[in-house]
């Protein structure tokens, strides 16, 4: 009945880590863009001015800062992936290394950091639908365009287009995964195309003179922006969500983390170094499409529209793959019986968890349609930063205890990296506001109380470790009184 009884490692790898029914139809390009999908959104299209305005041009500063954590956190998860196949995650690899009480914790905090993620860029691309829709001369009722209180001074009631894509979204994930990534790899490519297209155009209009003062906030203002941009970068982790439909995890997992971050981190640096080259750091309050304003202010408006397309698409592919990424988490909870079996069943047609894709669809998109966007971000990243720490204290556990176990991929530098890992994201979390940390508090609290009052009694390893208990027992007794 202990809190940190871990699952047997040695059978999840016998058994070829392929127990849930899960369909083996994804390859390294899959992957990749699933990356790229999950990591290329409202971040880079939308809070880029946010980060702007905290850090001034130094921005680019902030995305390199933020990239760094995140490099050290994907080697990490580029191990574990490897190793252990399997999906769920860093819920799953704690479960293996850190006990359970923690994997109930951390797979706790993932349904909070994808939940979120799915409904704060179902929000961003809400405003870019907006827009969209504003420039063909359609415009949707005031009070159906943000959650309440969103825009100061303004009734609104509930943000309808970002409720809408949730549930979209939500039945195209239900009816098969591989129909999903098709999908989903043509809209990556597209906005990659766009981002490329505005860093071609954009660099012709860069001005020296609006990247100085280059730090106008300091170190402060720097490591603000990096802990608010963090959530630009958010993502990468979601491959490994995949585990158990992918063709080759050992070789191809590693591929997809790393290749995504790199590729993503690259076209960050880009944008934020022109948009800021283009467009003094200060214009860019109260705008919530600071990419395409650099367009206009350079005079591009047939480049801009261009990039609201791809924003849009963008966006979309995010909250796809965040969506994803949740229901692969909840599902590989349900199976160990931390929360109900009904949540592992397989539909027999689509080979989805299609009882989990709708419940977390429908209840995030009701988040989304009534939260307003900053709120959303701020908690997001806090998860975000607490999975990164574990997962890197986690490498350093299982090298501890199977320093024999085969690793197909290994993180470099044990225990210098992860540690750098730790450093990294705490410090950004330092950066949070207060009340951030507060609601991340009561949300850990509300888990702690559903684990000890449901989750531990019916945790299928308490079910099995009762049954061997029994066994003992029946097998010290004389023969005459065993059942």
């Amino acid at each position: 009945m202990s809190l940190f009884r871990t699952k047997n490692l040695d059978e999840a790898l016998k058994s070829g880590c392929t127990t849930g029914g899960l369909k083996r139809v994804l390859g390294p390009v899959d992957l990749v863009f699933i990356g790229v999908g999950a990591i290329v959104g409202t971040g880079i299209f939308v809070l880029t001015g946010t980060g702007a305005l905290t850090a001034g041009p130094a921005l680019t500063v902030s995305f390199i800062i933020a990239a760094l954590a995140c490099a050290f956190a994907a080697l990490c998860y580029s191990e574990f992936a490897s190793t252990i196949p399997v999906a769920g995650s860093i819920y799953t690899y704690s479960y293996f290394t850190l006990g359970e009480i923690v994997a109930w914790m951390i797979g706790w905090d993932l349904i909070l950091e994808y939940g979120l993620a799915s409904a704060a860029v179902s929000v961003g691309w809400s405003g870019y639908f907006q827009s969209l829709l504003s420039g063909f001369g359609f415009s949707l009722p005031t009070a159906l365009t943000a959650a309440p209180g969103a825009i100061p001074g303004v009734t609104t009631w509930v943000n309808l287009p970002a409720f809408v894509i949730m549930v979209a979204i939500t039945w195209l994930l239900s009816i098969g995964i591989r129909e999903s990534l098709k999908i989903n790899n043509v809209m990556v490519g597209i906005k990659i195309a766009v981002i490329i297209l505005f860093i071609v155009v954009g660099a012709r209009h860069v001005t020296p003179e609006n990247w100085q003062p280059f730090a106008p906030f300091g170190l402060s203002g720097i490591l603000s922006a990096a802990a608010l941009v963090f959530f630009a970068f958010i993502g990468f982790d979601a491959v490994s969500s995949a585990a158990e439909e992918v063709k080759n995890p050992a070789r191809d997992l590693p591929i997809g983390i790393i290749g995504s971050l790199s590729i993503c981190a690259i076209l960050y640096v880009a944008v934020s170094l022109i948009m800021t080259g283009i467009v003094p750091f200060g214009k860019f309050l109260g705008v919530d499409h600071p990419v395409s304003l650099a367009l206009q202010y350079a005079g591009e408006t047939w480049v801009a529209g261009f990039v609201d397309l791809g924003a849009i698409l963008g966006m979309t592919t995010v909250i796809l793959v965040m969506l994803y990424g949740q229901s692969r988490i909840i599902f590989a909870m349900s199976r160990d019986g931390l929360v109900p079996t009904r949540f592992s069943k397989i539909h027999p047609k689509y080979g989805t968890p299609f009882v989990t894709t709708w419940t977390i669809g429908i209840i995030f998109g009701v988040i989304a349609a009534l939260v307003p966007l900053n709120v959303l971000a701020e908690l997001m990243n806090i998860g975000t930063l607490a999975a990164f720490c574990l997962v890197a204290f986690a490498v350093i556990v299982l090298r501890k205890k199977r320093p024999e176990l085969p690793r197909a991929f290994k993180c470099p530098l044990v225990p210098l990296v992860p540690i750098l890992s730790i450093i990294f994201c705490i410090t950004l979390m330092t950066y949070l506001q207060w009340h951030t940390w507060v609601a991340f508090a009561i949300w850990l609290l509300i888990g702690a109380c559903i684990y000890f009052l449901y989750s531990r009694k019916n945790s299928l390893l308490n079910e099995i470790n009762c049954n061997a208990s029994l066994t003992q027992a029946e097998t010290s007794l004389p023969e005459s009184q065993q059942t």
